[in-house]
């Protein structure tokens, strides 16, 4: 119930539209049992031979209800789905806001196509939230008092058979169905996930696995998985079938008691003998309320498993949060770590230890070092990506965590040596730093990229398309449209983690002097393994295991 409670104030079901949702399906639950017992009451008369006057009413009745429901049930469908689809809606973005500060610093313990898999799956699961857990029970609820209502009007003892075949029907089937879900429906979502996980890893890794030889273990694992999600289907298929059973065995036994005792009461005279039809077949139809209600547990487990796994992010704090009340950007822009500590908690990675490092405006700063020796951690606390444990990161003195992202962001940015291209063109690409920028000013960055020859030299220029991230592109250009994205920022700050990956010696050379002519009012901060440049740097620091070292 907690999960439910949760995912419902995530969703923010209109109060009016739920309403009109569960109106319009008991409606025409009610509208069906009206047109099978006014039918069977219709057919009982008329085999009395009456004038045919005395039959209009119940033909007008007829026809109104064979009309009615047909209709609101498609007033029904459409108030239900286009409700669902605006509560889904808004759990999708409220998922995204949940992961959003969450990435890049909380996400490590997720494969990419684990969250794949949340993002699109679990949450596409949360339109059954209300079409399959709220709705039908609610709707049961209302159609079924009413059908017990009015057959109490015309025989108490057949109203009390329904209602006691309705309460079976309805609460223990359901429970039955419950239980026979129990097995498959937390894993299936689990199991769909590690499928998704694989298939997208398997995908981007095609070309390694296929010259390594490791395909055929890679399509192994797929294909397990893939036979456990069709077992797991195969047995919910199974107990749908046995509980569906269940559902019918129970509405016979009722219509054949409501049947038995209808027969009784016009044995005895306390019913009219063609009333008996009509409340054998309106308690046929009423069992058109409960009907939903099995499938209905078995769906909302699922869903409910879906929406544990979204939940369970968002119980993973934020690696930064915004003050409740920040500071202005100061108008120094000299960036420093001031005695810093991080631990990344791993054995793998070295965090650091003590980091002194001072960058005023117009002061070009190198930092080398091997790999996993804590550089890119110190690009990541630069941009408020990660906080330190001890000491502080500062932006014109001020305490970075003083400040909103957002706005820090706008004075510090960083080049990261793994930046993200999306599929679309070069223009969109580079102008992803600026949206409002011209194309002379992406010419200019490019230029300053030393990219600019190279995208003059292709047919559609600009407009050249990337491929899904950067796929269509070398290396380097790849890299060279992300540096050109931080000379369009303009940004007081310019953190450059290794901008000369993937490019030969000279034209590595002439980034790193374009990089180096920055100007006196930007503090630059390039963190490097290469060479290139470091001789017009004003220091160059080396850090080993989390500290600086002499160099």
């Amino acid at each position: 119930m907690s999960t439910l409670r949760e995912l419902l104030r995530l969703g923010r079901p209109a109060p009016r539209g739920v309403a009109r949702s569960v109106g319009l399906g008991a409606v025409t639950v009610l509208a069906g049992v009206g047109l099978m017992s006014v039918a069977g009451y219709l057919i009982s008369r008329a085999a009395e031979h009456p004038p045919i006057l005395s039959l209009t009413v119940a033909i007008v009745a007829v026809r109104a209800f064979g009309i009615g429901r047909p209709v609101s049930r498609y007033v029904e469908r459409l108030s239900s789905h286009d409700l669902a689809f605006r509560v889904l809606a808004r759990m999708r973005v409220s998922f995204y806001r949940t992961l959003e500060p969450r990435v890049p610093g909380r996400t490590e313990a997720y494969r990419r196509g684990e969250l794949l898999s949340r993002m699109v799956e679990d949450v596409d699961a949360m339109q059954g939230l209300l079409l399959r857990g709220i709705a039908p029970p609610l709707v049961a609820l209302a159609a079924g008092a009413v059908s017990v209502t009015v057959a109490g009007l015309l025989l108490p003892s057949a109203a009390l058979t329904l209602a006691i075949g309705l309460l079976v029907g309805g609460v223990a089937v359901p429970l039955v169905a419950w239980r026979a879900g129990a097995r498959t429906g937390g894993r299936q979502a689990e199991v769909r996930s590690e499928l998704t996980a694989e298939l997208v890893e398997a995908l981007r890794a095609a070309p390694e696995l296929a010259v390594l030889g490791a395909d055929a273990a890679a399509m192994h694992r797929i294909e397990r998985l893939d036979a456990e999600l069709v077992r797991m289907a195969r047995r919910d298929a199974l107990a749908s079938g046995m509980v569906e059973g269940l559902a019918t065995l129970v509405a016979g036994a009722t219509v054949v008691g409501v049947l038995a005792v209808s027969v009784r009461a016009t044995s005895v005279g306390t019913l009219d003998r063609v009333l008996v039809a009509a409340l054998a077949l309106g308690a046929m139809a009423a069992f058109d309320a409960v009907a939903p209600l099995p499938a209905a547990a078995m769906g909302l487990r699922r869903t409910l498993a879906s929406g544990r796994r979204l939940l369970e992010i968002g119980a993973r704090p934020p690696t930064v949060v915004d003050p409740d009340q920040s500071l202005p950007v100061p108008a120094d822009t000299a960036v420093a770590l001031e005695d810093v500590s991080f631990d990344h908690g791993t054995d793998e990675t070295w965090g650091l230890s003590d980091l002194d490092v001072s960058i005023p405006p117009g002061r070009l700063v190198a930092l080398v070092g091997p790999s996993g020796s804590g550089k890119s951690t110190v690009a990541a606390l630069l941009v408020r990506f990660l906080d330190p444990d001890a000491g502080r990161v500062t932006l014109g003195g001020t305490d970075a965590r003083s400040l909103r992202q957002l706005d820090l962001r706008s004075s510090v940015t960083l080049d990261g040596q793994d930046a993200y291209l999306y599929a679309s063109n070069i223009r969109e690409n580079v102008r992803l730093a600026k949206p409002g920028a011209e194309d002379q000013e992406i010419e200019q960055a490019l230029r300053r990229a030393r990219a600019w020859d190279w995208v003059t030299s292709l047919p559609e220029g600009l407009d050249t398309r990337v491929g899904e991230e950067g796929a269509e592109v070398s290396g380097g250009e790849r890299h060279r449209i992300a540096l050109a994205r931080s000379f369009l920022a303009g940004a007081a700050v310019m953190v450059l983690d290794e901008p000369t990956a993937h490019l030969d010696p000279a034209t590595a050379e002439a980034v790193m002097t374009e990089v180096t002519a920055g100007g006196e009012d930007r503090a630059v901060l390039v963190i490097t393994h290469r060479p290139e440049g470091l001789q017009a740097m004003d220091a160059v620091l080396t850090l080993r295991r989390g500290r600086l070292v002499p160099a």
